[in-house]
């Protein structure tokens, strides 16, 4: 069963920003899908068994904070 988490992450301004939070998030166990929405700073990932600090430490990882 999917699960579905949102974060928004204010740092992202640009494609670049984009790509590097959405391959480290892809790069989490569970995770199908990624969506980032630039214009409301507001990342959706989908996935199943989704551990909200992991991916969390994903788009730390990437150079970004969410809140």
């Amino acid at each position: 069963m999917s699960e579905t988490v949102s974060y928004t992450v204010p740092g992202m301004h640009c494609g670049h920003c984009e790509q590097a939070v959405s391959e480290e998030l892809r790069s989490v166990a569970g995770v199908e899908s990624v969506d980032v929405d630039l214009e409301t700073k507001v990342v959706t990932v989908v996935g199943s068994r989704l551990d909200d600090a992991t991916l969390l430490a994903a788009i730390d990882e990437a150079g970004y904070e969410a809140v």
